[in-house]
């Protein structure tokens, strides 16, 4: 029998990261801080990338699958928190990262700049804490 393994990012929450799509959102969380970056200072390519991106968007997860491994941290959550609550620093304190965390809470993001540092870097950031409490 023939099981799926598990997957870090889920075409789901691609799509309702998709829903604020003109700010990159769903690119930053699969893996493509570039295009996200372009999507956010042009609102999705003036959303029509947006728009066409709802049909790229399983072939983006699967690609994310492949590259980024699942663990203790869900890439899922982490996302999820951070382009709803971001600023308040939630996403960090979910990682285990206490101290950044508070530091966001009490300064909304570091005025943001945090805040989309972690859009570039987020995934990096969850792989490296998955990696070091890897299960043997």
């Amino acid at each position: 029998m023939n099981q799926d393994p598990v997957q870090s990012h889920s075409a789901f929450i691609g799509y309702v990261l998709w829903i604020f799509g003109f700010t990159g959102s769903h690119r930053f969380y699969f893996g493509k801080p570039v295009t996200g970056t372009i999507w956010f200072c042009t609102l999705g390519l003036l959303g029509i990338g947006w728009l066409i991106d709802v049909f790229f968007i399983p072939s983006m997860a699967r690609k994310a699958n492949l590259r980024f491994l699942d663990g203790k941290i869900d890439y899922n959550v982490a996302w999820i928190l951070l382009t709803f609550v971001g600023v308040l620093g939630i996403h960090r304190m979910y990682m285990g990262k206490w101290i950044t965390g508070i530091l966001y809470l009490c300064t909304l993001g570091l005025l943001g700049i945090g805040y989309i540092y972690d859009y570039w870097t987020l995934n990096d950031q969850i792989a490296a804490i998955n990696r070091s409490v890897s299960p043997t």
